[in-house]
């Protein structure tokens, strides 16, 4: 079965138990894991992937890598990650179209960043240090955010642009466009109409709450109807790409989230509509 074809999880620890220990495997093509979660040298967290990967593929997601930090991708944390690579075959590899680290100082938080040539050259040197680090494409998540730098280009050019430049893939988060589009104003259709649909590999899927004055990217509640609506416009472009349900807050049963990829699954198997 491709990758494309396939439906997963987050694998966050409430759910370890039914992913090891059950007689029969859960229903899911794959599952995916935070890379900095199990970049380490041993212990229960590797024990865990190796026994998870006996049963699934695993896609690895990381949040710190720092892409947009102009001082450059930290070479120790690359190095850690092909060792994680190596261990688990993975699908994907992924990280965030985001900064979050300058000098030594680390804001564990996926920090947004000015469209410009200038950003581009700087992402685009990062990413390609990255896959020569790793020895594979990467796939880039496309952030959700609450402020908006002046810049030249829209994100989804900005995108476009860095795929072309260094060859990586997407990820693309459609609740992330939901919450970035209801914030800063733009059309979630044109963002679906102006990314590389060629280059999407996998698509995240997640629920999201309403702040005061914005929507904020929470991944506390099941997947909402405005998520759903774009993910069925989504792939319509892409076609069935593989798709993901991720939940890291208030995270309910198994069978819950595996109700909500079935949902992706019936709207992943719609027939894709002609323009007449």
């Amino acid at each position: 079965m491709f990758a494309a074809q396939r439906f997963g999880l987050g694998l966050r620890k409430p759910h370890y138990t039914d992913f090891l220990d059950g007689e029969t495997p859960v229903a899911v093509d794959f599952v995916e894991v935070i890379s900095e979660n199990f970049m380490v040298d041993g212990g229960r967290p590797l024990d865990v992937l190796r026994r998870v990967r006996e049963r699934h593929p695993v896609a690895l997601h990381g949040v710190s890598m720092s892409l947009g930090s102009a001082d450059g991708v930290d070479p120790t944390y690359l190095r850690r990650l092909r060792k994680l690579v190596d261990l688990a075959d993975p699908l994907f590899v992924s990280d965030h179209l985001s900064w979050s680290r300058v000098g030594g100082f680390n804001a564990h938080d996926l920090l947004p960043l000015p469209y410009c040539e200038e950003t581009l050259a700087i992402v685009a040197a990062n990413v390609e240090r990255a896959q020569d680090a790793i020895g594979r494409a990467m796939l880039i998540e496309n952030p959700s955010s609450y402020l908006a730098f002046d810049g030249d280009m829209s994100e989804w050019s900005f995108l476009d642009a860095l795929c072309a430049r260094t060859g990586c893939d997407l990820l693309l988060d459609i609740n992330n466009i939901v919450v970035s589009a209801a914030n800063h104003g733009f059309d979630p259709i044109r963002y679906l109409a102006g990314i590389p649909e060629s280059r999407v590999r996998q698509i995240h899927l997640a629920g999201h709450s309403q702040g005061r004055d914005l929507l904020i990217d929470t991944h506390d509640k099941p997947v909402p109807p405005s998520v759903w609506s774009l993910y069925a416009a989504a792939i319509q472009k892409t076609g069935p790409v593989a798709t993901m349900i991720e939940r890291d807050d208030d995270i309910p049963p198994l069978s819950e989230l595996l109700i909500e990829l079935e949902m992706a699954r019936h709207i992943a198997s719609q027939p894709v509509r002609r323009a007449a």
